[in-house]
Formats: C-alpha cells, structure tokens, sequence
C-alpha cells in the first residue's frame, strides 16, 4: 500500500466525519432557531419504522460493498476529491483502475452510496428521535444532490463517455423506479 493510499484511507473518512458532524450542528443551530423542540415525541411504534430504515440502509451498503469494496470506494472518492480541488482534469484515468460499476444496487440507482447514508440517517433520526437528524437528513439531500453527484457524474461522463451516458438515462440518480428507463445497460 502506498503513501497516498494510507493518506485516503484516513482522510476521506475523516473528511465524511466532519461533514456529518458539521450538518448535525447546523440541524442543532436551524432547530433552536426555529424553535423546534430537540425531540418530537414521536409514537413509539413510529419510532420502530426507523429499525426497518436502518436494515435497509444496511442492507444496501452491504450488497454495494459486494459489488465494490469499501477501500475502492474510499480511493475512488480521495480521487475525485482530489480533482475537485486541482487543476487534474476530470478525464484523467492514471489514477483511476477501476471500470464503470452497474451491478448490484447500482443497477437500480446511480448513487446507492448516498442514498443508503441518507436513509441510515433517517433511521437513526425515528429511532432516536432527535430533530437535528432530520435536518441532517434534510443537509444531505441538498448536499448529494447538489454538490458531490453533479460533480461525480461529470467524472463519470468524462471517463466512461457514452457508456456513462446510457447508463445515467436509463438509472435513476436516487430514488429506484420500479421500471426501468431504456433498455440501454446490460450487466456484466
């Protein structure tokens, strides 16, 4: 393993950490602003419904890491951080070894990573009962969804062309459809 390896191996979690633990504190700040009480005293079999958010939150990081491994998904994402914050081209494949991932939950959704973290965060949210979760919950929305995928596609696009491409028309960027858009992927 190599230097710059160890170093994504440390950072990015740190890095998801600190943003996690940043749009916690914000969702604290929003609700004492707003006056919202810290617990809403949710009926307790809807706090169970967050036990079922959590397997399913769980389930899909399992079945993505049977897919692709916790340690590709690190690199990959100290790489793409890496690019947002230099001048490395988005198309530049040398440090990139790893092809086009469609299988598994990303047959279904583009981005099962972000979704299964906000669900997981949802859970924890009915399952605790703490209403600056459900801002986090809230953050991490806006934050996928403006922020990391649209830049992530742009690699994607980048890197994989028109492959990218027919795979982004016929997946859905969060949220699974019970039909599928085209006919345009085939599993590998």
């Amino acid at each position: 393993m190599n230097r710059k390896t160890l170093f994504a191996l440390i950072v990015v979690p740190l890095l998801v950490g600190l943003l996690l633990y940043a749009f916690c504190g914000l969702g604290h700040l929003l609700g004492s602003a707003l006056g919202i009480p810290a617990r809403l005293g949710l009926p307790l079999a809807f706090r169970f419904t967050g036990l079922l958010a959590l397997a399913v939150g769980f389930g899909i990081l399992a079945w993505l890491f049977k897919h692709r491994s916790p340690f590709d998904v690190i690199v990959s994402t100290y790489i793409t951080l890496t690019k947002s914050l230099t001048k490395v081209g988005l198309d530049e494949h040398a440090v990139r070894s790893e092809h086009l991932v469609i299988t598994g939950p990303h047959r279904f959704v583009r981005h099962p990573l972000y979704s299964a973290v906000i669900i997981l965060v949802a859970g924890w949210w009915l399952v605790l009962d703490y209403t600056f979760l459900l801002f986090c919950v809230g953050f991490l929305t806006v934050w996928f969804n403006l922020v990391v995928a649209p830049f992530e596609e742009r690699e994607l696009r980048a890197l994989f062309g028109a492959q990218y491409e027919a795979y982004a028309r016929a997946t859905p960027r969060f949220l699974p459809s019970i039909r599928r858009r085209g006919n345009a992927i085939t599993d590998k």
